[in-house]
């Protein structure tokens, strides 16, 4: 229980999107996001066709961050989607959505890359390729999970149904590098 990798912060799951103001009201949500404006059109969006392919085939590109890959648009992060093709679409990318926004608050820190071996950091941006989504809620993905982004159209078949299938969860997984301290007699 005491390995020096284990997460030494606390944690806390009671973040109620209900509660907050930037959540539920997309142009109060743009003092969180005003680049969003910039991405909100037909050339920016076309770019995540790339980040689509990527996404499915292997990693999502972290370059192209307000792409949430097969998705749609990580832009604005609120809980509001104006094009679903599914449920379980729309549920991976409010998901995806509201790890970028507490990045953007600080709330997720970045746990990859040198910079934090020792020490995770806040690093505004989400890095879409250090995260997986794995459905646990209606019906369990228990064989793989999902990098973000990734198309939902090979996995989504009979993962959502009518009264007790319309709500979701998910298991968060994050990519974490970290240092062992040795000492030397």
């Amino acid at each position: 229980m005491e390995f020096t990798c284990a997460e030494q912060r606390d944690f806390d799951l009671a973040y109620l999107t209900e509660l907050d103001p930037f959540w539920a009201d997309d142009e109060k949500g743009a003092i969180l996001n005003p680049e969003g404006i910039v991405f909100g059109n037909p050339i920016a969006q076309a770019a995540c066709a790339a980040d689509c392919i990527a996404a499915t085939a292997h990693l999502p590109i972290d370059s192209l961050f307000w792409c949430a890959g097969c998705l749609g648009s990580i832009y604005p992060f609120g809980g509001h989607v104006n094009e679903t093709y599914g449920n379980v679409q729309t549920s991976s990318l409010i998901a995806i959505r509201f790890m970028a926004k507490l990045h953007r608050e600080g709330l997720m820190r970045e746990h990859a890359g040198k910079s934090a071996l020792c020490n995770p950091y806040i690093w505004p941006l989400i890095s879409k390729s250090h995260y997986r989504l794995q459905m646990t809620y209606p019906v369990p993905q228990t064989n793989d999970c999902k990098t973000l982004g990734h198309t939902d159209v090979t996995w989504a078949r009979g993962k959502e149904f009518s009264f007790k299938g319309e709500d979701f969860g998910y298991m968060v997984w994050r990519k974490r590098d970290c240092c062992l301290r040795m000492k030397v007699s």
